[in-house]
């Protein structure tokens, strides 16, 4: 099975998360369980039925957590100044058409967030982005346009 790169920080919130799952969450919807299920008949109990869809739903991020860290491989991006992007580089671009500059973390495909700047290695745009240096300009090919950026930052 291939590894799938992870930051340390990535691997560490997953990890807090799993945690938070087994030690909280999981717990607290047994006991919503065994409360409804005191109220009498299941087959009209509408609070025991949905603790039941809650408690499936729990379970299932826990099982996918786990299935994520299992195939995980951290990955630390060495110290010092950054002159290429690698993996984890936080990068900040300038778009060539709109003077937009954004800034983008490159991380694995299960932290990937881009509400939060989190790009994953396999996006466009990060393809694009890996290897080049300082003041580079890029071509993202994407679905639908084709975008162009200069870097303007790399750390």
């Amino acid at each position: 099975m291939d590894r799938i790169p992870v930051t340390r920080e990535g691997f560490q919130r997953f990890r807090d998360e799993l945690d938070r799952l087994k030690r909280v969450e999981r717990p607290a919807v047994i006991l919503e369980i065994k409360e409804a299920r005191s109220h009498g008949d299941l087959s009209e109990n509408a609070e025991y039925h949905a603790a039941r869809e809650k408690q499936g739903i729990i379970e299932a991020k826990i099982r996918d957590i786990e299935n994520n860290l299992a195939s995980s491989e951290i990955i630390d991006c060495p110290p010092g100044p950054k002159t290429r992007v690698i993996f984890g580089s936080t990068v900040k671009l300038e778009d060539l058409d709109t003077d937009e500059v954004k800034t983008y973390r490159i991380v694995g495909p299960f932290e990937a967030d881009i509400n939060k700047g989190l790009i994953s290695v396999t996006s466009p745009i990060a393809r694009a982005l890996i290897g080049k240096g300082l003041d580079d300009d890029i071509v993202v090919e994407a679905p639908g346009n084709t975008k162009e950026y200069e870097i303007l930052e790399i750390s």
